[in-house]
């Protein structure tokens, strides 16, 4: 997504040619400096409240689209408070950003144990209150946090005139600021401190932040009102587009950068086998992409005229296509490179990012006047891009996702960027001459990308996968919102780019470890009623669905892609039809959650290698303690540490009168 707050800080430029902005001066570096740092904790609360909601509701396509919508959406409603705030005249920015942060704070540090007890009395109701209630659960936060843009743009906005550079600023400063939380959060709190460390590390960071704030405010000489309306108008320039054309490309833009960024995770999460650290690498990568193209468009908003402005934006949109066109044949020409190939994929999302991130910068510049009511406009094309990036979180991530694969996606994306690029060239007041050059560009970048895809992407997923030049195509692929499944010449099974099985029952020809589904009634006598987590090929479940003592196997999987497959394959197709079978789609741990009652002589899951991303949920002794209320008396959980000490020691700790423990 988008991220709305966000970046790293260096000198702030003001115009210096009025007494008020040079008084200003050193409280707008402050500022800037403590927008940076409110930008680390709130990305940290946004993956740990993101996690723990997962947690509760489940990973599943619906949980997953409720709980980043309810987020964006939050952050949207919370600019358009911060724009009716904005237009007081006596708004004292550091203050009230102090207090924005000591109550994000307060909010914080009882955030999780607010999610699980709610979680707990709510997780069997239907999917639109649970939509209401993941809002109410993260309204207050996301409120506070998207308030803080409107009111500190119109603070900087009045004093320079010019709201580019205001807009681009703030987003520079903060978005950077989140992506080296990213990092953080990935390389350290989350593997080594967990949740609760994290949010209390997130409240610290606020708590300092705030009390920072209130310090600056009540030092002597302070200039911190909310600025003169006139000296603004004096250095800053009229609008030049309208408010209704620029609120439907603030639309499409974030709808846009979105997308990109799913689409850019997609690929990547493909190509690194699904490790959380590329995820991280790449989220890194996209939030500083946004933050520098932020920076730079608000320099350009300062700098240049208008049109040359207005046209400077077109075509950082069109060279956005171009980095866009190449990442695809790039990926696929290089992916014998390996980690060669991965470090090219970060360079590119960087570059992405960076072009799309100058675009809300230029439209505020283009379409909002530095008068009172500078704050509110500004909210208004705030809210204008979350909806954009709320709707591609929705409609690429599970509608285009089910129905276009990689490459489809890659050139819709082209031909709505061209088609953006297209609406800044036309409303530009320019020679005829020029704007023809520029449309030519645009249609020249359009039809080499969609050539390139096509001739130089026709193995993708083969040469990602196999990490060299393939020969020869999969022998089948299923792309859905879920991810990517593989299957290659010999019935390997891949999920998202990682061993996930063989099509084999076989033991005479035990390729894939069939013999541990066989050996179940070594750890149980008589295991009767069986759940399964997961279900890849089918091979494990046609194995444990013949065991003469089980009557009946219930599995639980997320991707309905592996039922696709096993209906082609003639040895495991028949678990479809077996009375003893009920498969459901579903996350494991929200099935088990839902369904506190069902009780087992035995759950099974192969599951997937420890260190991939969303491993934890099934490896966590919390996860093991939720399966533990569902085996009967004398019951096993016979499960995959894929050679995991520490996800063996959990388990000892967890069972520990478990043979063996």
């Amino acid at each position: 997504m988008v991220w709305e707050k966000g970046s790293v800080m260096t000198t702030v430029e003001l115009p210096a040619d009025t007494p008020a902005q040079t008084s200003a001066a050193p409280h707008v570096r402050i500022l800037c400096i403590l927008f940076f740092f409110s930008g680390f904790p709130a990305l940290i609360y946004q993956l740990t409240w993101q996690r723990s909601l997962f947690r509760i509701f489940g990973v599943n396509s619906e949980s997953v689209t409720i709980i980043v919508t309810a987020f964006m959406l939050g952050l949207g409603l919370g600019s358009l408070c911060g724009g009716w705030i904005s237009r007081r005249t006596n708004v004292r920015p550091l203050l009230l950003l102090g207090v924005i942060e000591l109550a994000t704070a307060a909010f914080g540090l009882a955030s999780l144990q607010i999610f699980e007890k709610v979680g707990a009395q709510v997780a069997d109701l239907p999917l639109p209150a649970l939509a209401a209630i993941n809002l109410v659960l993260v309204l207050v936060p996301t409120l506070l946090m998207g308030a803080t843009l409107p009111i500190l743009v119109a603070y900087l906005a009045r004093l320079s005139g010019q709201i580019g550079d205001a807009v681009g600023t703030l987003y520079f400063v903060n978005t950077l600021g989140a992506g080296a939380a990213c990092l953080v959060c990935a390389i350290l709190i989350f593997p080594f401190l967990g949740m609760h460390a994290a949010i209390t590390i997130a409240a610290g960071i606020n708590i300092a932040v705030g009390a920072g704030a209130i310090a600056a405010h009540v030092l002597p000489g302070r200039s911190t009102t909310n600025g003169s309306p006139k000296s603004g108008n004096a250095s800053g320039t009229p609008p030049i587009l309208g408010t209704g054309l620029v609120v439907l490309l603030a639309m499409a833009g974030g709808f846009i950068s979105l997308s990109y960024e799913i689409y850019l995770f997609r690929v990547m999460s493909f190509a690194s086998g699904s490790s959380s650290l590329a995820f991280a690498i790449t989220l890194y990568a996209f939030l500083t992409g946004i933050a520098v193209g932020a920076r730079q468009a608000g320099q350009s908003c300062r700098t240049l005229a208008p049109q040359a402005a207005l046209r400077k934006a077109a075509s950082d949109l069109i060279w956005a296509n171009l980095f866009g066109a190449l990442f695809l044949p790039l990926m696929t020409q290089l992916a014998w490179t390996g980690a060669g190939a991965i470090s090219v994929a970060v360079v590119i999302t960087y570059l992405i990012a960076r072009q799309w991130g100058a675009l809300l910068p230029y439209l505020s510049q283009f379409g909002i006047a530095a008068d009172e009511q500078v704050g509110q406009r500004t909210a208004l094309l705030y809210f204008a891009n979350i909806v954009g990036c709320a709707s591609g979180a929705i409609l690429t991530g599970f509608v285009l996702t089910d129905y276009f694969g990689i490459r489809q996606i890659s050139a819709i994306l082209l031909v709505g960027g061209t088609m953006s690029a297209f609406a800044l060239i036309a409303v530009s007041e320019t020679t005829r001459q020029e704007r023809y050059l520029l449309g030519r560009l645009a249609i020249a970048v359009l039809v080499l990308g969609l050539g390139a895809n096509s001739l130089l992407s026709q193995r993708l997923l083969e040469n990602l996968q196999a990490k060299a030049v393939s020969d020869r195509d999969f022998l089948h692929v299923v792309e859905n919102h879920s991810g990517i499944i593989t299957v290659d010449n010999e019935g390997t099974v891949f999920g998202n780019g990682m061993y996930d099985g063989r099509f084999n029952t076989d033991l005479k020809s035990d390729r894939n470890g069939i013999v541990r589904p066989y050996a179940l009634s070594l750890f149980h006598p008589a295991p009767r009623q069986v759940l399964m987590i997961g279900l890849s090929s089918g091979s494990w479940a046609q194995v444990i669905a013949n065991n003469p003592d089980v009557e009946s196997l219930t599995i639980v999987e997320i991707n309905r892609g592996y039922v696709e497959l096993i209906a082609k394959h003639d040895n495991v197709k028949s678990i479809l039809n077996n009375p003893k079978i009920r498969i459901i789609e579903d996350d494991g741990r929200r099935w088990l959650r839902h369904h506190p009652d069902a009780q087992f002589d035995a759950v099974v899951s192969n599951t997937t290698w420890h260190f991939r991303a969303n491993a934890a949920n099934l490896l966590s002794s919390e996860f093991l303690g939720l399966v533990q209320q569902h085996l009967k008396p004398g019951g096993v959980y016979f499960y995959n540490t894929t050679n995991s000490r520490r996800a063996q020691r959990t388990g000892c700790t967890a069972f520990p009168m478990a043979p063996g423990s």
